[in-house]
């Protein structure tokens, strides 16, 4: 399994045989459920299972883990397949339609942590409110505020029961969005819910 492979040889000491038993659900993949994947990948998680209804397209090549030749491809098979360049051990489920609030339970029911990656705020608040509805104990880490560029102080996690939002909690995706701060943001999601899965401490 995971911890005789080479690729978690400098893992944090014990992070690799709790995170193979590890079901960690993505709702979008794109800036922030692309990046926040891929993250968790090389980390070790050892089961994804990835939502999204749409196609990679050459404006997403700014700031999600897409290249060129996945132009055109469903972006849960493209980010699948750069998952498994990773890692192929990592089992992966995959979902290609565009989230309604009663796929929520049947599609995550088995993750232990949900990670919101959606761009519309409509979209997040139902996906908000049915997932802590069906799974009040189950952590749910939002990406909140992630436009424009610099401003790294701003970004931060603000806890509110299982709810862990990331980002600035006031920027809009209409001011452009730049590469770097929204992997800052995807990488602190993914950050925060290895961190949970380990039973760290305060967040």
């Amino acid at each position: 399994m995971f911890h005789h492979n080479k690729i978690y040889a400098r893992n944090v000491a014990g992070m690799t045989d709790i995170l193979e038993s590890r079901i960690i659900g993505i709702a979008g993949c794109g800036g922030l459920g692309s990046n926040a994947a891929i993250a968790l990948a090389r980390a070790g998680i050892g089961r994804l299972i990835l939502a999204d209804y749409d196609y990679v397209e050459e404006s997403n090549l700014n700031r999600q883990y897409f290249f060129k030749f996945d132009v055109g491809k469903a972006k849960v098979d493209a980010l699948a397949d750069h998952i498994r360049h990773i890692n192929s051990d990592i089992m992966l489920e995959l979902h290609n339609l565009k989230l309604e609030p009663d796929d929520i339970p049947r599609i995550f029911g088995d993750a232990d942590i949900l990670i919101e990656a959606f761009d519309r705020a409509e979209a997040k608040f139902a996906l908000i409110d049915r997932w802590c509805k069906e799974f009040p104990q189950k952590p749910l880490i939002v990406g909140n505020g992630l436009s424009g560029c610099g401003h790294t102080n701003e970004l931060k996690v603000v806890k509110a029961g299982q709810l862990y939002f990331c980002g600035d909690e006031k920027t809009d995706i209409e001011m452009g969005l730049c590469s770097a701060r929204v992997a800052i943001v995807a990488n602190m999601q993914a950050n925060v819910a290895i961190q949970l899965l380990l039973g760290g401490g305060k967040i």
